[in-house]
């Protein structure tokens, strides 16, 4: 019977380098993030990160849902406010907090991590396009919900409403990387939610 070969430890802390790795994406998109930049930020070698994580579509696969779970976990929670228009208040006013962090780069990884790519980048592309779609589709549910329950006038468009709060939302985080302060941010925020459809 042969006994399974028990591999050596890992020498390092792969929590601390995924987050270290998203934030390497999140700063060059992933395109600009060379894995020279990725293993020195992770402070490991091409061969440990290979072995840890897989290749750099896998490791930016990871650094998004750190990002998710991490300066992204506003989107889940707003989600959960009682009312459609505090779920959007509270969905961009995470926006506004999540696109400033002090320490962190500014903007949204989400949004700038592969907006423009060559071939090699397609996948990358292809899964933030995915992510965003996906909030947006949580926003129409709950926008849905609210239309259903009466909290939201039965007229309204889920859909159309879910858009424009994920493109205002989108266009923070874009504001954000050009320079923006939060204070600036956060009153686009409210002159955005000046336009929520009346009950």
């Amino acid at each position: 019977m042969n006994k399974a070969r028990v591999g050596r430890p890992r020498a390092f802390d792969a929590e601390a380098a995924v987050q270290k790795a998203m934030v390497v994406f999140w700063e060059q998109g992933y395109d600009g993030a060379s894995l020279t930049d990725l293993t020195e930020a992770m402070g490991i070698s091409r061969k440990s990160m290979y072995a840890a994580f897989g290749n750099k579509e896998d490791l930016f696969r990871l650094a998004l849902q750190r990002y998710a779970e991490g300066p992204g976990a506003y989107i889940v929670e707003a989600l959960q406010a009682p009312t459609a228009h505090e779920v959007a208040t509270r969905f961009l006013n995470g926006s506004v907090r999540a696109n400033t962090r002090p320490g962190l780069p500014a903007g949204c990884l989400g949004v700038q991590g592969a907006l423009a790519v060559g071939a090699t980048g397609q996948v990358a592309h292809d899964t933030l396009a995915a992510w965003r779609a996906l909030g947006q589709e949580h926003l129409r549910e709950r926008f849905q919900r609210a239309v259903d329950e009466g909290d939201l006038p039965a007229g309204a468009e889920p859909e159309l409403i879910a858009r424009y709060v994920m493109t205002i939302a989108n266009g923070l985080a874009v504001q954000a990387a050009g320079g923006a302060t939060r204070e600036e941010l956060q009153r686009v925020a409210e002159l955005a939610l000046r336009n929520w459809p009346p009950a």
